[in-house]
């Protein structure tokens, strides 16, 4: 026999209802529940009946309906309300209504509570509606009022609402102006007075004195209640005196001492630079990152159970002391290192690759490196998915650690395709030629690295992203690279000071990337006090589709100088191809004529056989090694170049002139950069022509020796006339500053040192000029612009003490 939802049996209406009062009354229940699920299609009917079994009244029929299985959970709670409201003979609210709001939407309040018509009336959900509504923190006032209605409650929510803020005002402040706190807030006037959100404001405005260094500032505020339910808000800030880090101290270190450890960790003390550099500013991210950097400096000196406790920061006064709790622990020393799995080459070869045999002590760092090296290695012969895995085991008794480096080759794999994308402007070739990857050749990690280093030194793109996406078979790749494309073209015009030219006016059109084929096309004019220079530049960095750079130089330059004025004209080709990797040979041809005229009485008797006309015809030849990571605001590479001129190819100028330099960047820590400059030359008249003086060697200004005015450290003759050297030698060290990196800004320290010597001196590096100074460099929209200050260190009589240099140039 079928049987219903409740188990029973099919039986009449009135057998059914006599045989529930009997099971009822047997368990002595104060109501019987009983009913049935019915589902036809997608919809479904819940048919329940209740009564009081000691009753003789007729049960109560409770009917709910709807469609789809996934709304049946909704239909049983609205049962078992109505269940509640039957059986309990509970209150059922039929209305909900808001009033006293003015400005807060009624649906925005409804939004925030539970309390719905159809409800069963609880006051401890009315309870917790109040608390929500008067949490949304814009009511001085909230209360909820009930009254009987036909069928039921009416539940009303009555809210006062708080003032609007009519003027928002500062008080006591002087690092920042009202512009930048309002900037700074999240609350604007005409917005409800929130308390919680003004009090989340006062927050903000201390972290923002804090980012300044104002530690102590503290922020409070006054609310002026007005008419109309209006009020004024003013922000009482009492800002505290700027401080600094005085002393950084490390607790627990006998290994290292202070100051080894201080110079591992990011924060510093406040140094003698401290207004240039960010040194003695707290910064709690950094603070974080110190405790990590701490804890690898140990485990990469041996101390693999080394801890680094939460920094302990303290203000005292007007300073700020910082100190570090540190657990060495035991040091374990290297020992058998092993290398297991697919090996290409025999285990002395494969060995030649690690470090971490020839240190005494375990460094994860060092193992990191290892991997990276083999990664190399394997990735170069093409298996481009090696995994290196490198297995520690510690031996905490005797203090020893065992490496072993797993490898897994898997297969080796060639580039399918090489897809390129993101280039709108700049042609598929001008990217592909810098590759040195190429399509159906054997995967290198090494030469995929450089090719996106040459992509970074066009300067063509702001960003350039690689991707490995699997080829048509386990042995093929598809490389993709992606890059953003920035603005080649500038367009500049501005004025200006220069040490070599006094007051300027500028005009400039470039275009690095000419129709997207890579071409640099240039068109400038520069009018100064002291000079006039006008040039049209051109250059096919791949002519031929070969990587043979030529172009030509088309120029027109004046310049008054001390005792004589220089008015010059010509033109350059010139070409330059790669011999080997990062080097390239030179090669150029000048044609130019020079007019020498307005000579001093006192100008020296070279000088005076040069007026009137002069043609000069010179070819010139250069061998150059760059390395560079970037052109501008470099922090890695090197920079050497050898080079001859010769200048008699007809005309009347004859001379040899033997140039040559060594250039080095290197990152020295917390993102700063050293660099060094050694420069030197030699020059000689040739018998068949003239040694004109300004082919001579002069030192001094801002890319030679800064502090010494433009071309004034120089032989002299006998009245005293600078007259240019025959051989100079010049050495320049920088340490540079990221003061903001992402606008290219950076501050530097320097040194200078070098002289020029006539012919018959030798070069005497103790008898050099020195210098040195500080200085601001900006990677501008309009070129890499230079303000530099140096102090004469060696100063004589008739010399200053140092000066400004001014320049929009790359320098050295």
């Amino acid at each position: 026999m079928p049987e219903d939802a409740a188990g029973l049996p099919d039986v009449d209406s009135a057998r059914e209802t006599a045989v529930v009062r009997e099971l009822g009354l047997r368990n002595g229940a104060d109501q019987v529940v009983w009913g049935s699920l019915t589902q036809i299609g997608k919809k479904f009917s819940i048919d329940v009946k209740t009564m009081d079994p000691a009753a003789e009244e007729p049960p109560k029929v409770l009917v709910v309906k709807g469609e789809g299985i996934e709304n049946l959970l909704g239909a049983v709670k609205k049962l078992g309300d109505d269940l509640t409201l039957t059986i309990f003979k509970r209150d059922k609210i039929t209305e909900v209504t808001v009033s006293g709001n003015k400005r807060i939407e009624t649906d925005a309040i409804k939004r925030i509570f539970q309390t719905a018509p159809g409800d069963v009336y609880s006051a401890k959900k009315l309870s917790e509606d109040l608390k929500k509504i008067y949490q949304m923190g814009y009511f001085e006032d909230v209360r909820v009022e009930t009254q009987e209605g036909p069928g039921g409650k009416i539940v009303v929510f009555k809210v006062q609402e708080k003032p609007t803020i009519r003027k928002i005002q500062f008080k006591g402040n002087r690092k920042f102006n009202e512009k930048e706190l309002m900037e700074n807030l999240d609350i604007r006037t005409g917005a409800i007075l929130n308390i919680f959100r003004l009090r989340n404001n006062l927050k903000r405005i201390e972290d923002l004195y804090k980012g300044k260094n104002y530690h102590t500032v503290q922020v409070s505020y006054e609310i002026e209640d007005l008419k109309n339910n209006q009020a004024d808000v003013q922000f009482i800030i009492q800002e505290g005196e700027k401080i600094k880090i005085k002393t950084i101290r490390f607790e627990g270190n006998t290994v290292f001492t202070n100051n080894e450890l201080k110079k591992v960790i990011k924060t510093s003390e406040k140094g003698l630079f401290s207004f240039i550099t960010s040194s003695g500013e707290l910064d709690k991210e950094k603070l974080t990152q110190d405790v990590a950097g701490l804890s690898a400096f140990y485990q990469n000196n041996g101390y693999l159970y080394a801890k680094v406790g939460e920094p302990n920061v303290e203000y005292a006064g007007e300073w700020i002391y910082v100190s570090f709790k540190i657990y060495e622990g035991p040091r374990f020393k290297v020992g058998k290192v092993a290398i297991l799995g697919d090996v290409i080459l025999s285990e002395d070869e494969m060995k030649k690759q690690l470090k971490i045999d020839q240190e005494p002590f375990f460094s994860r760092e060092i193992v990191r490196n290892d991997v990276l090296s083999l990664t190399d290695l394997y990735t170069d012969q093409g298996y481009a998915y090696a995994e290196i895995s490198p297995k520690i085991e510690e031996d905490s008794k005797n203090l020893v650690v065992d490496i072993t480096y797993s490898i897994r080759k898997g297969k080796q794999v060639a580039f399918e395709k090489i897809l390129i994308s993101g280039n709108k402007k700049t042609r598929d070739k001008v990217i592909r030629r810098e590759l040195q990857v190429y399509e159906r050749e054997i995967y290198s990690g090494q030469l995929l690295k450089r090719s996106i280093r040459n992509l970074f030194r066009l300067e063509y793109f702001d960003d350039v992203k690689v991707q490995t996406l699997p080829g048509s078979s386990d042995e093929t790749m598809v490389l993709k690279i992606d890059v953003t494309e920035r603005s080649t073209g500038a367009f500049s015009v501005g004025a200006g000071y220069s040490s070599e030219d006094d007051l300027f006016a500028m005009a400039s059109i470039t275009q690095r990337n000419l129709f997207g084929r890579g071409q640099l096309a240039t068109l400038e004019a520069h009018v100064g006090g002291t000079s006039d220079r006008y040039n049209i530049s051109f250059t096919e960095p791949w002519l031929f589709d070969i990587p043979l750079s030529s172009g030509f130089d088309l120029y027109r330059w004046r310049k008054d100088y001390d005792t004589y004025d220089k008015d010059s004209a010509g033109g350059v080709l010139r070409s330059s191809y790669p011999v080997y990797r990062d080097t390239r040979f030179y090669l150029s041809y000048t044609y130019e004529i020079v007019n020498i005229e307005n000579i001093e009485e006192d100008a020296p008797s070279s000088l005076k056989e040069l007026e009137g006309q002069n043609i000069q015809s010179s070819v010139a030849a250069s061998l150059r090694y760059d390395s560079r990571n970037r052109l501008f605001n470099t922090t890695e590479g090197s920079d050497h170049l050898i080079g001859v001129e010769y200048a008699g190819l007809g005309g009347d100028i004859g001379f040899t002139k033997y140039t040559g330099k060594l250039s080095r960047y290197f990152p020295l820590f917390k993102g700063t950069v050293g660099f060094l400059h050694l420069k030197g030359g030699y020059v000689r008249e040739n018998q068949d022509g003239k040694l004109p003086d300004y082919e001579r060697f002069y030192l001094g200004g801002i890319n030679s020796l800064r502090g010494f005015k433009w071309r004034t450290v120089s032989p002299v003759d006998e009245e005293g006339n600078l007259i240019g050297g025959d051989k100079f030698i010049q050495l320049n060290a920088e340490y540079q500053i990221p003061l903001f990196k992402e606008a290219g800004i950076m501050g530097l320290l320097f040194f200078d040192a070098g002289n020029a010597y006539n012919n018959n001196e030798n070069i005497d590096l103790g008898n050099t000029r020195e210098t040195a100074g500080f200085g601001f460099r900006w990677y501008s929209p309009v070129g890499p612009i230079r303000l530099e200050y140096g102090f004469i260190l060696d100063r004589r009589e008739d010399e200053g003490s140092g000066r400004w240099e001014f320049s929009i140039s790359t320098g050295f």
